[in-house]
């Protein structure tokens, strides 16, 4: 993407938008922004659907009341919005009335086909202040694990995988047996 802009001729053409704009241009449209830039989401294949949908259930069920664990639901910065998979918010619901979260204590993406994306988001959300990043990777059983953001990125980065039970530092008591969700 970004040697594409490198092109004198394509850079002249092309438009920056902020996020105002986009969320009146795209509305209802499957796109995320980031860094200023439109891409259009790819579909979700049955794999992805399964990851996400079992990684929802088994977070909702120790995420304490005061927070959200919600779907594809956008996290606004200065230049983008990303729409991970799941994001862990705190409440009440009411304060995301006429607003998205710009922060969340947890986002996870799950990767069957766009991991480069999903690492390029790293930076996105370290800037964001989100506490922990999850990249899961169901064809490779593994999870990418970031914790403790800052300015430049997150300053953790390790790799899970089974037996390995995945421990939310942002989320006392929150755990993912990985042995488990990959079964």
């Amino acid at each position: 993407m970004t040697a594409l802009l490198e092109v004198p001729a394509i850079r002249q053409r092309a438009k920056r938008f902020s996020v105002a704009d986009y969320q009146r241009l795209t509305e209802g449209q499957r796109t995320e922004l980031l860094r200023g830039t439109i891409i259009e989401k790819m579909s979700k294949p049955p794999t992805h659907q399964f990851f996400l949908k079992r990684l929802r259930r088994i977070l909702e069920a120790q995420i304490s009341p005061e927070f959200l664990v919600c779907t594809d639901e956008p996290i606004t910065t200065a230049d983008s919005e990303p729409e991970p998979d799941v994001i862990v918010m705190r409440g009440p619901e009411e304060k995301y009335r006429h607003a998205h979260a710009t922060t969340a204590e947890l986002v996870v993406e799950v990767a069957v086909s766009s991991i480069e994306i999903d690492r390029v988001k790293a930076q996105i959300y370290a800037e964001a202040g989100v506490k922990e990043y999850w990249i899961v990777c169901p064809e490779e059983k593994c999870a990418e694990v970031y914790r403790k953001p800052e300015a430049t990125g997150y300053a953790e980065r390790t790799m899970v995988a089974p037996p390995a039970v995945l421990e939310c530092v942002a989320l006392s008591g929150v755990r993912v047996d990985l042995a488990a969700l990959f079964a």
